[in-house]
Formats: structure tokens, sequence, C-alpha cells
């Protein structure tokens, strides 16, 4: 499923929560633009941006060895290495820095990209460049999944959110370069090839959108749905054996509700036969939240379900009836314009 770049950085914007700081940015995208240079493009208009606001600073500890006492004496290690015989101390003093973890990512991930395979010259030539106008004090580390957790993004430093979400896209998909001519490169792994990333990615897309562009429901989330199952009088079977359901999205008001199961797939329709049809898995797992979560309520009597779809050519609208609930099947064009995708989402939760 070939998706055009521009929508692909409009969903990973939205999957992020980082729509508002992406507006930020501009980034002219043509229809020949490679994934790679696109983030590229993004990290280098992003960093441009932190430069012009001032790169992030924060007090940091610094433990030195010294011939005085300033800031925090280290009393058990300077007795443990004897400094005091040398008229010296160990002190650990707040220091106000750039080389926090933060610009520490950024840093790394700028040379990561400078040295990543088939990447556009002028805009490795535009990295090389902001590359020499960051801090000297920010020192190169080597990046790890662990460390985009520890990042502590508040009000006054919440672009940086959306530049760490930059980042870590690119540290997860840049591998070292398996040639032996070419150590210590990288090479781009285009992640839209992989249903697995793809699907957590349409799926967060999805609840992202409800969440920020629609007012019909006060609430969107993923919800967990127990097992409407009947407890059998001196059966001793434990329900931690049952599996977890999860919905994907679901949305709710005062009386009405609607739960999304948004899948994606390369086919947007299993092949059976020569015949297209529905992915069965799909169905029973949106039949089961649909008679779990019944409470004897209206509206979760009445709730609808749909199972969403992404396609690139041929669109489904298909609509079925069990008892006083609607399930239909849709699809999403993620090759159309955004704003037809846009308009699209929301007469999916609009019509009846």
């Amino acid at each position: 499923m070939l998706i055009p770049i521009k929508n692909i950085y409009y969903l990973l914007c939205y999957a992020w929560n980082k729509l508002d700081e992406s507006k930020q940015i501009k980034v002219d995208v043509e229809e020949k633009t490679e994934l790679l240079d696109l983030f590229a493009k993004v990290l280098i208009n992003a960093t441009k941006v932190l430069l012009k606001r001032g790169i992030d600073r924060d007090y940091i500890e610094n433990v030195q060895e010294i011939n005085a006492v300033k800031g925090k004496l280290q009393v058990s290690q300077t007795l443990k290495q004897n400094l005091l015989v040398k008229q010296k101390t160990l002190c650990g003093f707040d220091d106000f820095s750039f080389n926090i973890l933060q610009n520490q990512i950024l840093l790394s991930t700028v040379q990561r990209l400078i040295k990543t395979k088939n990447l556009d010259r002028k805009l490795k030539t535009e990295l090389i460049f902001l590359q020499r106008k960051l801090p000297k004090t920010i020192e190169k580390i080597e990046l790890k999944s662990s460390l985009f957790s520890q990042i502590k993004i508040h009000r006054n430093n919440r672009f940086y959110g959306f530049v760490m979400n930059v980042c870590q896209i690119i540290y997860e998909n840049t591998l070292p370069s398996e040639n032996k001519n070419e150590l210590g490169n990288y090479t781009f792994s285009d992640f839209t090839r992989d249903e697995r990333k793809m699907n957590q990615l349409f799926e967060a897309f999805i609840r992202n959108f409800y969440k920020i562009e629609q007012t019909k429901f006060t609430t969107v989330k993923a919800e967990i749905i127990k097992w409407n199952f009947e407890k059998i009088e001196n059966n001793l079977s434990d329900t931690t054996f049952l599996p977890q359901m999860k919905t994907d999205i679901s949305l709710e008001n005062e009386t009405e509700k609607i739960i999304i199961d948004a899948k994606y797939y390369q086919n947007t329709m299993a092949i059976n036969y020569k015949k297209e049809k529905i992915f069965s898995a799909n169905l029973y797992q949106l039949f089961s939240y649909l008679l779990n979560q019944e409470d004897n309520s209206e509206k979760t009597t009445t709730a609808k379900g749909i199972l969403l779809y992404p396609t690139i050519e041929k669109e489904y609208n298909l609509d079925y009836q069990f008892k006083k609930h609607q399930i239909q099947i849709k699809t999403l064009n993620l090759n159309a314009d955004w704003r037809e995708i846009e308009k699209r989402l929301k007469e999916i939760i609009e019509t009846n």
C-alpha cells in the first residue's frame, strides 16, 4: 500500500498528538520525496526553530576533584579516595548547562542522519551546518530506546516533545550498515512496509483524530471490556485466564456509543477462492466487543460497531444489523487529499 509521503506525515503528527507543534514547521513535500528525506527536513526545520527560540538548558550535577569546597562535599568519597592528604576534596555542584538529555539525543540523531545512506546531499549539508550551530558543550551519546521515555516534557519545553518524536522514529528506523566497507554508517528501513508498525500508527491516528477534530462524543478512548459471563456456583475458574478485551477506539456521549476497530493491512480485504472477504478474526473480535459491553443501558444495547480499514484504491461501505447493533465495514482512502480524509472520518461517525 503506497501512501503519499505528505499523508504519512499527517498520520504521524496526529498519532503523536503533536498537531499544534507540527504547524510551526513548514515542510515542503513533493511527490518524489523519500521518507528518509522527509524526516531529515522535519528535523532540520525543527532544530532551526529551537535555535531561534534558544536551546533548552537545565541544572545538572557536576562532580569534580578540586582544591577547595564548592557546592555539596562528597564526604565518603573524599575519605575513601584519601584526597584530604592531597589537600583536595570531591564536590558536587549544579551547573546550568546545555548538555542535557534532550539536546544529547538531538545532536546524536543529527549525526546519525548525516551517516545514513541515500540521504539527499543538500539535506546532509544542512545537517552538518546545524550540527556546528549547536552548543559545543553538548555531548554525543549512544542512542537507546529507553532514553526517550526519560525525557521530561513540560509547558515551557513542549516543542521538544515533537522533536523527540521525530528523533525516536529516525532512531527506530535507521540500522547500522552490515556492509564491511560502510562501518559506522546506517541504512534506513521504511516502516510503511511493516504491517505491525503501520497498524499501531493507523490506530493511534484514528483515536487522536477523533479526540481533536470532533465534538459529538465527549469520551474518546481505548476501552477495556470485561467478559459478560455469568458466574457458575461452586466453580473455581479464575477470570485471569481469559484474554483481555481492549477496543482500539470507543466513542461515547450520554445517548450514543460507537466502537471502532482500526485494522491496517496491505490488502484491504482477504481473498478466499478469488472472492473478497472481510477478515473473519476482525469481525469476531468486533462482535465480542459489542456483546460483552452491554450493561442493559440503551446506548450499550444499541452501540454501533465499525471495522475501519485503510485503502488507496477501492472503497467499501458495508452495513449489517444484529439485533439493535449496527455493524459497518468502512474504508479510508489514504491516497486522497487530506481534506477528503478529514471529511470521510467525520462522516463515518455522523451517519446513522
